[in-house]
């Protein structure tokens, strides 16, 4: 097994060239607190130590936030990385997020149509649908096709809304949400195929009912 064993040929270690020629493909439920990096000098957790290192030389595809979670994808197949990436190749991102208090409709149709980021960069339209509310916070699941640094929690930002916690629930046809927190599973070759197919989101998305309104009492004579 080359990647538990140590094979030799003539003294020398054969172990990268045989990693090289398979492709790894990983689905890792990332959770809060760890970085998306492969290395880093201020000694935070790496979600590469979240999966054996005797897989050889991983990468993640795309970022996802030190304090966000969800689903991020691993592999050594550099050519997949750029697809999944790549803006014109409109992979969906979907993520939900909860919110500290009520955003009013009209200011998440500005998140729909796009908003321009405290950088000047304007963001492209967005999916966003309310999923439930409570007395002081509500969840929206956003679907972006792009990918900028805190790009979501900027957005809220922008209407006056925090964002308090964030997870990616699917990345284009990709949504698992058996993997716990922190755990990882290998992704089949038809699970990589699908990504070649017209496929933009994961995640049936269905627009809640708004509650029916209250029955009102008659008022005493």
């Amino acid at each position: 097994d080359p990647k538990v064993d140590q094979i030799k040929v003539k003294d020398k270690l054969v172990n990268t060239l045989l990693a090289e020629k398979e492709k790894i493909y990983i689905l890792l439920n990332k959770p809060r607190g760890y970085l998306t990096s492969v290395a880093d000098p201020e000694g935070r957790p790496l979600v590469m130590e979240l999966v054996p290192a005797n897989l050889g030389r991983l990468y993640p595809v795309g970022r996802l936030d030190f304090n966000t979670e969800g689903l991020l994808i691993l592999t050594n197949d550099g050519a997949f990385t750029n697809f999944v990436t790549s803006a014109k190749n409109s992979v969906a991102k979907v993520y939900e997020a909860k919110v500290k208090g009520l955003p009013p409709e009209p200011a998440l149709q500005r998140l729909r149509k796009g908003v321009t980021l405290d950088d000047g960069v304007k963001t492209a339209p967005a999916e966003v649908v309310r999923v439930k509310e409570t007395e002081n916070n509500a969840w929206v699941r956003v679907t972006l096709y792009e990918g900028r640094n805190q790009q979501i929690r900027r957005m809220f930002d922008f209407i006056g809304f925090s964002v308090v916690k964030l997870r990616r629930v699917a990345i284009g046809p990709l949504y698992d949400e058996k993997i716990p927190v922190g755990a990882f599973r290998f992704l089949s070759p038809a699970e990589i195929a699908r990504f070649r197919k017209p496929v933009k989101v994961a995640v049936a998305i269905k627009t809640p009912k708004p509650p029916a309104p209250r029955a009102r009492k008659p008022k005493p004579r």
